[in-house]
């Protein structure tokens, strides 16, 4: 098998490393099979893929899509590294607020599955770091959400005081006051 799937301390969240095959001319990474994927619990169709480059010390999140836009996302870091952090905003779970970081680089070459019903937000560790990421639902204007990327009741640990943000982000609501 191409993949080992670690389950994360909460429910829905999964690192997915892949086998990476080195040699002298470079390497090769199988980054998806659907059937593998769905044997490790993530059954989900992608139907779009995002790509963003971003500088270090940038900051993007906290950020969902609510109802039938909300989107499950397999994000993986193609060049430099991100802090990637995924936040419980399943309003029944009981993990709701509680948040999982880990650190994917085009090195490791590890992904991280959100399913629905989570909030995504990246700081970038390093220079030009350009990230990818698959889609279960289509991006919705209407249906778009966040919250603050420094949410005190949330706690995040970025280990930094001033990012690189968006005018946007950074006048997200707290989470108690988002529409979920």
């Amino acid at each position: 098998m191409p993949f080992e799937f670690e389950k994360l301390e909460i429910e829905g969240l999964v690192l997915v490393k892949p086998r990476v095959f080195p040699d002298a001319r470079g390497f090769f990474i199988e980054t998806y099979r659907r059937k593998d994927f769905a044997a490790a619990g993530i059954p989900q169709e992608f139907i779009q893929d995002n790509h963003s480059k971003s500088g270090r010390g940038v900051l993007r999140g906290m950020h969902y899509q609510r109802g039938a836009a909300a989107q499950g996302k397999l994000v993986r870091c193609i060049a430099g590294a991100i802090l990637d952090v995924a936040v419980d905003i399943r309003r029944d779970s009981a993990t709701f607020g509680k948040w999982a970081a880990v650190e994917l680089s085009a090195i490791n070459a590890h992904m991280l599955y959100l399913p629905p019903g989570f909030a995504h937000g990246f700081l970038v560790l390093s220079d030009a770091t350009e990230i990818i990421y698959k889609c279960t639902a289509e991006y919705s204007p209407k249906d778009e959400g966040g919250f603050n990327w420094n949410d005190p009741t949330v706690g995040v640990e970025w280990g930094i005081t001033d990012p690189i943000m968006s005018d946007r982000d950074q006048e997200l609501p707290l989470l108690k006051d988002a529409v979920l």
